[in-house]
């Protein structure tokens, strides 16, 4: 298998090159398919056949497959628009603060990028231009794009995407965001303090018990030595 990315229009030619360990084969054909349909192949020499084509929209993407008929023998060809990258782990920000998400195209410029964000089973698209108290979108350069989300609530959490438009489609990245209140950090704290509370407290009623007790025993033993 062999991925081909594309940006823009282009001619492109495939090939399929049978490897020497299988020239003892006679009387070999080859199938070149588009998915389920069949193409002809145009060029082919003793060992290799090729097939030409014109990428002039994302019509003409997908998978190409050259098999071998009879043998096992077969190669995949996946043509595609590039690859936006966002970030796998989500990105974890406080109520209150700013959080920045960023994207790249890396090796091809797109034509634009755009901003969405998922409500529900939808993905709304983002207006910095209407919503500049909140958003701001910004390209450092043609092939990165920032997301600024500022005064942020807990309203803010989910997952966001980016999309980048080039000649032949558009490509998408994903990136999630976690927004934590200012008491998730305090809670290991708090659960410590509330221990060494009950702790002191236990020892103080025991130190308590312990001094009345000692005190009834003394006041018994004065009783005991009078009779």
């Amino acid at each position: 298998e062999k991925n081909i990315t594309l940006d823009s229009a282009t001619g492109i030619e495939l090939s399929c090159r049978l490897d020497s360990k299988y020239f003892h084969l006679k009387n070999l054909q080859m199938t070149w398919k588009r998915g389920n349909e069949t193409i002809e192949h145009i060029n082919k020499t003793e060992n290799s056949w090729g097939i030409q084509l014109k990428i002039l929209d994302n019509s003409k993407l997908g998978s190409y497959s050259c098999t071998l008929k009879g043998e096992e023998i077969s190669a995949i060809f996946h043509l595609q628009v590039p690859k936006i990258e966002g970030k796998e782990k989500p990105i974890v920000s406080y109520e209150g603060d700013t959080a920045v998400m960023i994207c790249k195209s890396f090796g091809y410029t797109p034509i634009a990028w755009t901003w969405y964000r998922t409500n529900g089973s939808e993905q709304i698209a983002i207006n910095d231009s209407l919503l500049a108290d909140k958003y701001v979108i910004n390209s450092v350069s043609a092939n990165v794009t920032h997301l600024k989300i500022l005064k942020l609530t807990r309203e803010d959490d989910g997952v966001y995407w980016c999309e980048a438009a080039f000649e032949l489609g558009k490509s998408k990245g994903k990136l999630k965001l976690k927004i934590l209140s200012f008491m998730v950090p305090l809670k290991p704290f708090l659960a410590i303090v509330a221990e060494v509370v009950i702790l002191v407290t236990i020892i103080f009623l025991y130190e308590m018990y312990s001094k009345k007790k000692c005190a009834e025993d003394e006041k018994e033993f004065d009783q005991v030595e009078q009779l």
